[in-house]
């Protein structure tokens, strides 16, 4: 794994081969100069994200199930790779199972075009009108170059085409080149969390237990229930209940016994 914005390097892809041109203009002296204009276009970007749970780690080879539930074996991951956790650098000996782990690739694509401008200055060797052109350069080396369709030259004021130019004639060859060309640039960040705390297992030996009793008040409708009955009445109980009894038996046997001698008689 790498390390927060790290680039991973720079592919370069050939859009095509560039072209050139030739201009020959009547000149002195026999040497090369070359420059080069690099102009960029409007940069493109895409992300791609990819999330994995760390399922299990043995050594440096490494299993993670993706989001879509595919298992990935990463065997021999370097220890210079690394992902950034609660901001720090982890390895993959730090790396344990039930990590999430996420992956973020950014792709940069910018266009440009390479202008190089190469100058020769020489002396005509050969001319194979209208095609090509030898000149000798500098230290009396020999060079070949082609001659685009329709080129025209000019020399001492006059404009002609392959067909005037001579041998020994002194002349300057111009090429330029333009080459367009798509930078692609990639940029992998790889970040994590780690996996949640696993669940207190509970504590062995002795539990000690503390209760704590409060009495709790009596209930209204059960305080008479409870209460033993009195032996004696009341100071406010009275006694006519029983004189009324008395009474209402004594008036019976009275009865009882009139009724008996009016029978008799």
């Amino acid at each position: 794994m790498n390390a927060m914005k790290r680039t991973q390097g720079i592919v370069i892809k050939w859009v095509m081969a560039g072209s050139a041109s030739l201009v020959l203009t009547l000149g002195m002296g026999a040497q090369v100069r070359t420059s080069t204009k690099v102009e960029h276009g409007t940069s493109t970007q895409s992300v791609n994200v990819e999330r994995a749970e760390v399922v299990s780690v043995s050594g440096n080879d490494l299993i993670v199930k993706m989001a879509d539930g595919e298992l990935r074996d990463f065997p021999n991951v370097p220890d210079s790779k690394t992902v950034t956790v609660d901001g720090k650098e982890l390895t993959i000996r730090d790396l344990k199972p039930g990590m999430q782990l996420e992956r973020t690739t950014v792709v940069t694509t910018t266009p440009r075009m390479i202008t190089t401008v190469r100058t020769v200055t020489g002396k005509v060797f050969h001319v194979s009108p209208p095609n090509s052109v030898i000149l000798t350069l500098e230290g009396g080396t020999n060079q070949s170059f082609k001659i685009p369709q329709g080129q025209k030259f000019t020399i001492n004021g006059k404009v002609t085409d392959a067909f005037g130019l001579k041998k020994g004639m002194n002349v300057t060859a111009t090429a330029v080149t333009e080459t367009p060309e798509t930078v692609v640039a990639h940029e992998v960040k790889h970040t994590g969390t780690m996996p949640p705390p696993p669940p207190e297992a509970p504590q062995q030996g002795v539990t000690l237990l503390v209760v704590v009793l409060h009495p709790a008040p009596a209930p209204v409708e059960s305080a008479a229930a409870a209460e033993p009955a009195p032996n004696k009445l009341p100071k406010t109980a009275t006694s006519l209940p029983l004189i009324g009894l008395l009474g209402a038996l004594l008036c019976s046997f009275a009865l009882g016994l009139k009724a008996k001698r009016a029978f008799s008689s």
